[in-house]
């Protein structure tokens, strides 16, 4: 079969190599759509802890079933939340089980998407709504990350938003506060095209190295603040701005996963009375919750730019590194 798989620092490479077998338990799925993440890009280069060569990539995808399910039928389009939990951990058996002692990922430490077939366990397999395609269904698990953003956040309808960040995160969470009645959303970005979609879906944007954030935020808001801000960024940079741009008593969602220790302004924090939330992948409900909210506003399927065949591994790869001239960069196998 044909995959996409990582063979060390900076090197993926399209591969053939024998079909995999369902074990007890197991649903084997023919691959339609699978995402490039930014923890797939973190692999690629070299810096992921966890994930060993050769390894088939691939934790945002959908497809249809083949065999194994126990209750939905082949050919059934689906995805799959690529979440592993133990079930034995104090978080697991206190109902917390996203946040697992020992939580693995399909993709990361298994193999993943980025195959014409994969197996994952019955448990982690989603049914698509009617409504979703199959390349659409590869970004519920983006979306996932987004709604429990939002949800753990604690967004008020009514309340400004400014997000840090215009890759699929950050327009994933803009598009879903919105369907949760955000009317004010500003993204933040320096990248060019990624502001550009940004603006296309609708949303206020700020060049975070030509224009004066701080001042555009204060302006926007009679010199209050937002109400919220979400960094779906993850660049020391970044955390410059979120206590200045934030109202006193404002709240910030840290999303984005920090390689490296950063320095954040405590002191201002506390003379503002901040609460600032940090959130991690998505529970079961947030995943269900995802794949309703995309069959209601097919509009996150514009996220996706870039749509190209598994020959083309190391473009996909490419695009997210250079110039990052692209957002949601997908894979479509045969």
């Amino acid at each position: 079969m044909e995959t996409i798989v990582y063979e060390g620092p900076q090197q993926v490479a399209y591969r053939e190599k024998n079909s995999p077998q369902a074990a007890g338990g197991e649903v084997l799925i023919k691959t339609s759509h699978v995402g490039i993440c930014g923890s797939d890009l973190n692999i690629y280069a070299g810096a992921h802890p966890r994930a060993e060569a050769p390894l088939v990539l691939g934790h945002e995808f959908s497809g249809t079933i083949v065999e194994g399910h126990s209750v939905l039928p082949q050919g059934t389009r689906v995805t799959v939340n690529p979440l592993l939990k133990c079930g034995t951990c104090l978080p697991c058996t206190t109902g917390q089980s996203h946040v697992c002692k020992n939580l693995k990922l399909i993709g990361i430490d298994c193999d993943g998407g980025m195959g014409a077939y994969v197996t994952v366990p019955q448990e982690n397999v989603v049914a698509l709504p009617d409504s979703v395609s199959l390349a659409a269904g590869a970004l519920i698990e983006p979306i996932a990350v987004a709604v429990h953003a939002v949800r753990q956040g604690g967004y008020v309808p009514g309340d400004g938003i400014v997000i840090f960040g215009a890759g699929t995160i950050g327009l994933c969470v803009a598009q879903t506060l919105r369907s949760y009645g955000a009317a004010d959303v500003t993204v933040v970005e320096p990248n060019e095209h990624r502001l550009q979609k940004a603006a296309e879906l609708g949303f206020t944007t700020i060049h975070a190295e030509k224009d004066d954030i701080k001042a555009e935020v204060l302006n926007a808001t009679n010199g209050a603040g937002a109400d919220f801000v979400f960094d779906c960024a993850g660049h020391p940079a970044v955390l410059n701005a979120l206590t200045d741009i934030v109202k006193v008593r404002g709240r910030i969602i840290i999303i984005a996963a920090y390689k490296k220790p950063a320095e954040l302004n405590l002191l201002q924090g506390m003379f503002k009375e901040l609460s600032i939330q940090f959130v991690r992948v998505y529970t079961d409900k947030d995943f269900q919750i995802a794949a309703d909210l995309l069959a209601k506003h097919p509009e996150f399927e514009r996220i996706i730019t870039n749509v190209l065949r598994p020959e083309e591994a190391e473009r996909g790869f490419q695009l997210l590194t250079s110039n990052m001239d692209a957002v949601k960069v997908m894979y479509k196998f045969k």
